[in-house]
């Protein structure tokens, strides 16, 4: 039974990371609730599909065992990117931002 838990739990983190993030991603990316808070804080426009694309695209390739590593890193980079614009608007709860990185630099090092 442990073996069995062991060969799963990692491409199972990799695959509930992965969808989470890309649902969360295309919700920022294309839902009129996030142009709202995007305008309010006063960001251009193009940031939320910039940005929300850019994660989706990355969580896509982190999901497919051929490029994980491509859309891990990815990943990572987009996290760095976002924890940064929300410490500079002011918005330190960047926890969950803080947990999907852990989670994706899990599953790039037990690949």
């Amino acid at each position: 039974m442990k073996t069995r838990l062991k060969k799963l739990a990692i491409p199972g983190l990799r695959v509930v990371v992965g969808l989470i993030v890309a649902l969360e991603s295309a919700i920022f990316a294309f839902s009129a609730s996030s142009a709202h808070e995007v305008a309010k804080v006063g960001f251009p426009q193009w940031i939320r599909p910039a940005l929300g694309g850019s994660e989706l695209a990355a969580a896509i390739l982190f999901l497919i065992p051929a490029t994980i590593l491509v859309g891990g890193y990815a990943l990572l980079f987009i996290f760095a990117i976002a924890t940064a614009i929300h410490f500079l608007h002011g918005q330190f709860d960047v926890s969950a931002l803080v947990i999907y990185a852990m989670a994706v630099i899990v599953c790039l090092t037990h690949r």
